[in-house]
C-alpha cells in the first residue's frame, strides 16, 4: 500500500491531486500553458536572468519618457542583483528619470502592525533606496516625491494612491513559499467568501504565514526566525491585477553553490495549479503576465535524502 499522508494542517492549500500533477511536471514541459497571455519562459545562466531583469525596467522607463508620459512600477525588494544593473544602465546612458513614480510592493511591521522604520536594518524602503535610488546619479533619479513606500499611516489609502497615479504600469514581483504576490498571504484566502471577491482586495496591515517566516529567515536573516518581523504592509491582489502588465520573476535557490531551490515546487503550484484565493500567485494565469525562471527552479522536482 502506498504512503500517502495528508498535508500538513497549517496549510492553506490543501488539494493533495493537484500537488502531486504540478509535481510531476517536468522540465521540458513547464513552459506550456492554455494560456497564451501567461507567458513562461526559463533562463539558465543568472547573469543574463538579472540583465533581462534590468532592461526590462528599464525599457519600460525609456518608453514611457519617449511617448511623454508618467512612468509608474510596482516594485519589490528583491531579487537584488537587477537594481545595480538597472541604475548602471540609466547612469551609463544618462536616461532622465524625473517621470518615473515608484510603489513598493511591502514592509515589514511588528506585532502592532507598526511599518519598520527607515533606519533598520531589514527595512525595505532602507534596501531598495540602498540598492536601487541612490545608485542612480543625483540629476538623473526620480523626485523623492514620487518614491513610495507602504506604511502605517497610507497603508489604508495606500491602493488608492497607486490608482490614482494612473495605475500601474508593471507590477513586477516573485512567488513566496505559501504562494504569496507581495506579502498577499496564502491565510487572507480565508477572510474571504470567493475568489472574486478576493481578487478586488486592497492593500492592508497582514500577518506572516509560518511559511513566509522561515523563507524569509532563510534568504534575509542568515536563518534566524526569531529575528523576522511578524507582520508587513502590502499591496492588494486589485493592485498586481489592475496593473497594465505583470512581470515576475524567480530565482528561490538556496545559495549559489548549491542545486537546492525552496521555490521550485511552488513556481510550478502557481503558475500550472488550479487558479485559488490559497495560491496568491495563481491569480496571474489570468492575466497578461511574464513569468520568467532561472533554469535550476525548472529541474524536476524529487524528494529523498542525498
Amino acid at each position: 500500500m502506498a504512503f500517502q499522508p495528508a498535508l500538513a494542517k497549517f496549510l492553506d492549500f490543501q488539494d493533495a491531486e493537484a500537488c502531486a500533477r504540478v509535481r510531476a511536471i517536468k522540465k521540458e514541459d513547464i513552459t506550456k500553458h492554455p494560456n497564451p497571455d501567461f507567458k513562461i519562459r526559463v533562463i539558465e545562466q543568472s547573469e543574463i536572468f538579472y540583465a533581462e531583469f534590468a532592461l526590462d525596467i528599464v525599457s519600460r522607463i525609456v518608453k514611457a519618457a519617449e511617448e511623454g508620459r508618467k512612468c509608474v512600477l510596482i516594485l519589490p525588494v528583491g531579487p537584488v542583483p537587477q537594481y545595480a544593473i538597472a541604475a548602471g544602465i540609466i547612469n551609463t546612458m544618462r536616461i532622465d528619470c524625473s517621470h518615473l513614480v515608484t510603489f513598493n510592493m511591502d514592509e515589514y511591521a511588528d506585532e502592532n502592525g507598526r511599518t519598520a522604520p527607515t533606519d533598520w536594518e531589514g527595512s525595505f524602503a532602507t534596501a531598495m533606496r540602498a540598492n536601487l535610488f541612490a545608485r542612480i546619479d543625483e540629476d538623473l533619479r526620480p523626485k523623492d516625491e514620487n518614491i513610495h513606500f507602504p506604511d502605517s499611516e497610507n497603508v489604508d489609502r495606500y491602493s488608492d494612491m497607486i490608482a490614482e497615479a494612473g495605475g500601474a504600469d508593471c507590477c513586477y514581483g516573485g512567488i513566496g513559499w505559501c504562494g504569496h504576490i507581495a506579502f498577499w498571504e496564502s491565510s487572507l484566502g480565508h477572510e474571504f467568501d470567493s475568489d472574486e471577491e478576493w481578487m478586488k482586495a486592497k492593500a492592508r496591515i497582514v500577518e506572516l504565514t509560518p511559511l513566509t517566516v522561515c523563507q524569509n529567515a532563510l534568504h534575509s536573516f542568515a536563518g534566524d526566525w526569531s529575528w523576522v518581523p511578524p507582520k508587513a504592509a502590502t499591496i492588494g491582489v486589485v493592485d498586481i491585477l489592475s496593473a497594465k502588465h505583470r512581470s515576475f520573476w524567480l530565482d528561490g535557490m538556496c545559495g549559489p553553490a548549491t542545486t537546492m531551490s525552496w521555490q521550485r515546487f511552488i513556481a510550478r503550484l502557481a503558475a500550472h495549479g488550479p487558479v485559488t484565493r490559497f495560491v496568491p500567485g495563481s491569480a496571474l494565469q489570468t492575466r497578461r503576465t511574464d513569468y520568467t525562471m532561472i533554469g535550476a527552479l525548472t529541474d524536476n522536482v524529487e524528494i529523498g535524502m542525498s
